[in-house]
């Protein structure tokens, strides 16, 4: 491109406000839940296609007018997960996971999904049926059916085996506010158990890695988890499950969309020791892998024991523990400007921001 052609762009990107989005080609790292992410989203498609409710960016939408005495959620999902096949799930039980699990984040009861095959000519027929009755068994334990769908196939080589896209619609009371723009100081900071699972299974069983562990994804539906929450307390004010980016990228999303500080306590957040010996071998942080089966809970503090106390009768929630609260609000004025402060082991404070760079692609 010309500089002439540059200058005009830069032109009519400062008369329309629109920021020049700067990467020339679309990179793994846009894909990985950081930085890049970010900015993906926020510099290009939302400068085309932002909306008041896409605006939120929340995991689900929330629909309000189009039925009596509740609310609609509303959400979407792709799987692209390599290899298909993994310890604890595959991309099928995978795909409804996530999508029952990003509905939830609004306190819904998850009505009804969609689901769409895009399938590589020659793909196995055993492979295809083993993925079906993952999402069977799913299926069978929420009570939720496959409502509509799609089935594409496409030449060899034009994806890798298989790819899935759901949707999913879920019902909440009227009563019931749930968003992360709800998180307020003095909130304790929930999660139901170990971290960093998925992504350590996902990367053991990859080709080119020997890893003799016994590590399985947290894979899980956690929508009867979150009922269990919501019936003991109303004072649920943000969920959020944490997936690509793990633990750390989704609290500094809630930080920066709230406008509020967090700390968060090395001591208490659980990790097995087979996931901090797999990310000590290759370098890698815990706190920004992956998991499909964490729910993180901001919950007043006057409720935390009791919310605590059902989660960890829930089959789901164990494990479950404090790790942080919210110290206050931010002191700076300008928009996303909360920070998460991780206090180590030794008491020393470590600020923690956006991924910049991608650690392990295509996890979900």
């Amino acid at each position: 491109m010309t500089a002439k052609k540059d200058k005009t762009i830069n032109k009519e990107n400062a008369k329309t406000g629109e920021t020049l989005f700067k990467d020339k080609v679309i990179q793994l790292s846009h894909g990985d839940g950081g930085i890049k992410t970010n900015e993906l989203i926020n510099d290009l498609i939302l400068k085309y296609l932002g909306n008041k409710i896409l605006n939120k960016l929340e995991d689900s939408a929330v629909l309000d007018g189009y039925t009596d005495n509740c609310k609609i959620a509303f959400t979407t999902d792709s799987f692209v997960v390599n290899p298909i096949f993994f310890p604890g799930g595959d991309i099928g039980k995978l795909s409804i996971c996530g999508t029952i699990n990003d509905l939830v984040t609004t306190g819904c009861t998850p009505a009804a999904l969609s689901l769409s095959f895009i399938i590589e000519e020659s793909f196995p027929i055993s492979d295809f049926k083993e993925i079906l009755s993952s999402i069977k068994k799913v299926l069978n334990e929420t009570g939720l059916s496959i409502v509509t769908g799609d089935t594409k196939v496409v030449e060899k080589g034009s994806v890798d085996k298989i790819y899935i896209n759901t949707s999913g619609l879920g019902f909440i009371p009227d009563n019931l506010e749930i968003s992360p723009y709800n998180i307020k100081p003095g909130d304790a900071i929930l999660i139901n158990g170990g971290i960093g699972e998925h992504g350590a299974a996902i990367i053991s069983s990859r080709k080119g890695f020997d890893f003799k562990t016994s590590i399985v994804s947290d894979c899980s539906p956690l929508s009867s988890l979150i009922k269990d929450i919501t019936s003991v307390s109303g004072k649920i004010h943000a969920l959020r499950d944490a997936t690509r980016g793990g633990l750390a990228s989704i609290l500094v999303e809630l930080a920066k969309s709230s406008g509020t500080n967090i700390n968060i306590y090395e001591n208490s957040i659980p990790v097995k020791k087979e996931v901090k010996g797999i990310c000590e071998f290759l370098g890698l942080d815990p706190l920004y892998i992956a998991n499909e089966g964490k729910m993180v809970v901001f919950v007043d503090k006057n409720d935390a024991d009791i919310v605590l106390d059902v989660m960890k009768k829930n089959k789901y929630g164990k494990d479950s523990c404090i790790i942080g609260e919210v110290t206050g609000k931010s002191s700076k004025t300008q928009k996303d400007s909360g920070n998460v402060t991780l206090i180590t082991k030794i008491g020393t404070k470590r600020i923690l921001d956006l991924a910049f760079a991608e650690q392990l692609p295509r996890i979900c």
